[in-house]
């Protein structure tokens, strides 16, 4: 699996719990446990984006490092 896939299924997955929070047809603990899912999904997409920040460190010029 490329990291393109991988964050493109993290992103696809996490908009689909987002749809299913909209809707408003669960129940307040399946909206709850989905919230949880959302968390997990965002703290690795997250991951995932600093991972490929990383590896674009040193590239081009100019272009500073945030602390």
């Amino acid at each position: 699996m490329t990291e393109q896939t991988s964050l493109d299924e993290l992103v696809r997955e996490l908009e689909q719990a987002a749809k299913r929070l909209r809707s408003e047809e669960l129940d307040s603990a399946a909206a709850a446990d989905l919230i949880e899912r959302c968390a997990e999904l965002a703290a690795r997409l997250g991951g995932e984006l600093e991972a490929l920040a990383r590896k674009g460190e040193g590239g081009s010029p100019g272009q500073e490092t945030l602390l």
